[in-house]
């Protein structure tokens, strides 16, 4: 076991990708060295940043005029063609067809002829290619497989297991994404054992499968990233690591902008780590997208988060002792005012729904805006007569940012 002295959150490096949308012209740079590999719409804590920034400074992917990068944009068939390109050398193996819907003064049109002989892409029946479809990671994860020409060495419905949604990949696709997988070419975000092999890739995602393409065929350096897919048929040694007491954890919450409990009130709550927690060495040992399961109480004239269970991207859990600080930051309901001004963008706990519903006299407070699905009918009597009720106002992105209360020790796998 190792312990670590000192803790960052984030992860190493930048990001880019080449074609962009037929309404946007492309940034095309004219050689790596050249290449822009920072960009305004993705910092150096996004999953992908890695795998982006490599591409980035080999100029195979690039951003757009203004800057941005644009990860979460859809990959069509020919853009995806025009990064193979500029990623894979490889002598043709095919000849060249004419595609229907493909014109000869089409942007793409060269692009999709040299990876069609090349072997990366084909068509669909009819000489169609299809090249403003928006291409499925499956469809991603075959084309480099087959372009690279690897074959699964084992069972394929063995490997293919290791997947949750394994029977959601295509008939076709099954041999290919299971050689894909054991040369670890795939990459989930934000959780590993989840393919979405239907789901359109985005230019995140395809810069990862690329990058790890280029790392399975020994033309890059490996990464090191908790979303890469180790289909391993034997169980790796655990390393023990210690993240020491006094680690913050970056968090987030999604479902609201703000959250409101009453002053004695516990409500359940579950936050997201909104950014990778690693060593001093760059190692990942609390991957983004890895979830805090706990509590919101109350602690010293306020509110307080604590933690109880950390489970991480690969499913391990672990219980933790971790808190945020106190928040005694109120916001008060009167007698007449608009429920739907105050709920806006907000959830409640049960306490406080109750409150707020028999304050304002307004008893449509849905399950949806309060935390847990709680019931509150009970609690509503607590509340009866009241003109005014103070409640605790949670800002989840500044208040609930937490720290270990002691050591903590994971078993990295």
């Amino acid at each position: 076991m190792f312990a670590l002295n000192r803790w960052q959150s984030g992860t190493a490096a930048l990001m880019a990708l080449s074609i962009t949308t037929a309404t946007v012209a492309p940034l095309i740079t004219a050689a790596p060295s050249f290449a822009q590999t920072t960009f305004s719409d993705v910092s150096s804590n996004y999953w992908a940043a890695q795998f982006i920034q490599q591409l980035s400074q080999r100029g195979v992917i690039a951003g757009f005029p203004d800057g941005s990068f644009r990860p979460e944009e859809p990959v069509t068939r020919a853009q995806f063609a025009a990064m193979v390109n500029k990623a894979f050398q490889k002598s043709p193996q095919r000849q060249a067809i004419n595609f229907t819907d493909v014109p000869s003064n089409y942007w793409a049109s060269s692009a999709i002829q040299q990876a069609y002989t090349i072997g990366f892409l084909s068509g669909y029946p009819g000489n169609r290619f299809e090249p403003n479809q928006a291409i499925p990671r499956q469809q991603v994860l075959v084309s480099l497989a087959n372009g690279l020409e690897y074959s699964p060495s084992s069972n394929i419905e063995s490997t293919l297991q290791y997947f949750n949604d394994a029977s959601n990949i295509a008939d076709y696709a099954r041999s290919p994404i299971a050689a894909a997988t054991e040369k670890q070419i795939v990459v989930n975000y934000p959780n590993v054992k989840f393919l979405n092999p239907t789901t359109t890739a985005t230019r995140a995602q395809v810069a990862a499968f690329i990058y790890q393409a280029l790392v399975s065929s020994n033309q890059a350096s490996a990464v090191n990233s908790p979303y890469i897919v180790v289909a391993q048929s034997t169980t790796p040694t655990p390393v023990a690591v210690t993240i020491p007491q006094g680690t913050a954890i970056p968090v987030k919450y999604d479902q609201a902008q703000k959250i409101l409990v009453t002053k004695t009130e516990t409500a359940p709550l579950t936050l997201t780590v909104a950014q990778n927690v690693i060593t001093q060495d760059g190692v990942v040992v609390i991957p983004a997208g890895s979830q805090v399961v706990g509590q919101i109480k109350p602690a010293q004239g306020g509110s307080q988060f604590v933690a109880q269970k950390l489970v991480l991207t690969n499913g391990q859990e672990y219980q933790v002792s971790a808190t945020s600080e106190v928040i005694t930051k109120t916001e008060t309901v009167n007698k007449g005012t608009s429920t739907g001004s105050i709920i806006k963008d907000t959830v409640l706990g049960a306490g406080a729904a109750a409150a707020v519903s028999a304050v304002t006299g307004d008893r449509a407070i849905a399950t949806e805006e309060v935390l847990g699905g709680a019931g509150i009918g009970a609690l509503i009597g607590l509340f009866f007569g009241k003109n005014s009720v103070d409640l605790i106002a949670i800002d989840p992105d500044t208040d609930l940012q937490m720290t270990i209360n002691q050591n903590l020790l994971l078993s990295l796998k």
